[in-house]
């Protein structure tokens, strides 16, 4: 991550991209291509190949990627209670832990999005999460009270996550809960999406339930075609496509992942700062990165800045985003897009 692109002075996963395949006739036959899936992190994972590893089959390929897979859950899953960021989180105040590298790299890029948003990104947001019921326990009959979410609070802050030795070791203050259910899906692409590349495969997209990253091109020569989901929690239409070569994208939203009640709507990403869902009518934010950890960690960022805050954010720190407001003044869609600069050269030519 490149941690000087972002300034600290300002106040400041997964949604549903899907390969446009699925959406764009075609007047040519499609080309066949090498194509595995399956669940993991409670969501699907699929890869597509422009071939195989030289001497291998693609059950063999799959085999790889579950190990990956597997890796990713065994160390970062809140769902395991034998996972290692579960024995952190209810390990005894002041206590250090030994964590592998995978999980530093993980955890250090989310403090330097911490940083960077002050606060508007936080890894340790999981008791807020699980109190509005978006965690792995069961939601409640009632809405936290403004009592809870106070006290709640008190046990929440990135600043307290101490580490040393090369972030390999990290220190239990007392009651911290990590939770990287905002990064570390993106980066599972990444993981799979390397090691596919060390079997010596040219060409593959990688998609976990919308986060992806693609390298080099289909097996056709062309570019991988992806389609951005219009943020609409009742049909699949794209709003965009995008012709990505070696490049990670994720999404962020409160369209798919939420729940009604008397006293409103709630989404599934919460305000660290406020303890509670965001508010604003920002619908769904789209990053493009080099690394989809990087990727996912900043639509969720950008979530929770809202649309005013988080394109500033975008601007400032030379981000390609591409976000989807609500707008009731627009009677056709119902929405205002608009995007970064840098996010124009990825849209598909007509």
């Amino acid at each position: 991550m490149r941690a000087n692109r972002f300034s600290t002075e300002q106040g400041l996963s997964a949604l549903f991209l899907f390969v446009a395949v699925f959406l764009i006739a075609c007047s040519a036959p499609p080309e066949p291509q090498y194509q595995l899936s399956g669940s993991t992190m409670g969501t699907v994972w699929q890869v597509r190949l422009s071939e195989l590893p030289q001497d291998m089959s693609l059950d063999e390929v799959k085999t790889e990627l579950e190990q990956q897979l597997e890796l990713v859950n065994q160390q970062m899953s809140t769902y395991r209670q034998d996972s290692v960021i579960s024995q952190y989180n209810q390990a005894q105040a002041g206590t250090w832990h030994s964590v592998p590298a995978e999980f530093a790299l993980v955890l250090s890029t989310a403090l330097e999005l911490a940083e960077a948003s002050q606060g508007a990104f936080d890894p340790t947001v999981g008791p807020l999460v699980n109190v509005w019921g978006f965690g792995p326990e069961a939601r409640g009959e009632k809405l936290p009270t403004a009592e809870q979410i106070s006290t709640i609070k008190t046990e929440v802050g990135w600043e307290k996550v101490k580490t040393r030795h090369q972030g390999r070791e990290v220190l239990q203050p007392g009651g911290i809960y990590l939770d990287f259910s905002a990064i570390a899906k993106g980066y599972a692409v990444d993981l799979l999406g390397e090691r596919l590349t060390e079997l010596g495969v040219a060409g593959w997209l990688v998609d976990i339930g919308g986060d992806l990253r693609t390298q080099g091109h289909k097996r056709n020569g062309e570019p991988w075609y992806i389609a951005v989901e219009r943020p609409n929690a009742k049909t699949r239409e794209a709003s965009s496509v995008l012709a990505l070569n070696s490049k990670a994208v994720a999404t962020s939203g409160d369209y798919r992942n939420f729940y009604d009640t008397q006293e409103g709507h709630f989404s599934h990403t919460i305000d660290p700062r406020t303890g509670r869902p965001v508010e604003h009518q920002l619908a769904s934010d789209t990053v493009l990165e080099e690394s989809c950890m990087l990727a996912d960690g900043l639509a969720t960022l950008l979530t929770v800045l809202g649309p005013r805050e988080g394109l500033a954010f975008a601007q400032d720190n030379g981000l390609e985003v591409y976000f989807i407001e609500r707008a009731a003044q627009d009677k056709e869609t119902g929405f205002a897009e608009v995007m970064t600069a840098a996010f124009e050269q990825y849209l598909k030519e007509e």
